[in-house]
């Protein structure tokens, strides 16, 4: 199978929470009008305090500009609790008719205590390899 990889990794860092994303191109599994990019996510919580990710939400914007969001319960089937200095590392796809793309969103996060947190995704390009960003 073959896979391409952008240069930088997406990246956000809160003084609780690490998240940082990589995103593959898949060619293999691509075609015209439907391009498919699988993304690593890795959460790392940073807090002295056990947090759980609940939900997710993405914005996500395609090559010709339409906007597409998408929101649902925690992330691959699962709401990953996180105690301090535990992580999560989960992968996923997206498909795009028209690249180059770019999303991003927030997690929604619970303390033992009830209280809730939004953590920022920094967005993140879907990009085939060689092609121009405007």
């Amino acid at each position: 199978m073959q896979v391409f990889m952008p240069d930088a990794p997406s990246f956000t860092d809160s003084p609780d929470i690490q998240v940082r994303v990589e995103v593959l191109f898949m060619p293999s599994h691509s075609q015209p009008g439907r391009l498919v990019f699988a993304y690593i996510i890795h959460i790392e919580n940073r807090s002295d305090q056990t947090w759980k990710l609940l939900a997710r939400h993405w914005d996500i914007v395609d090559g010709l500009g339409r906007e597409t969001s998408v929101d649902g319960e925690g992330v691959v089937g699962e709401q990953p609790v996180l105690p301090p200095g535990g992580s999560f590392t989960y992968d996923s796809f997206v498909t795009l008719e028209a690249a180059p793309g770019h999303m991003g969103g927030h997690y929604v996060m619970q303390d033992a205590w009830g209280a809730r947190a939004r953590v920022p995704v920094a967005p993140f390009m879907l990009a085939e390899p060689g092609r121009t960003l405007n």
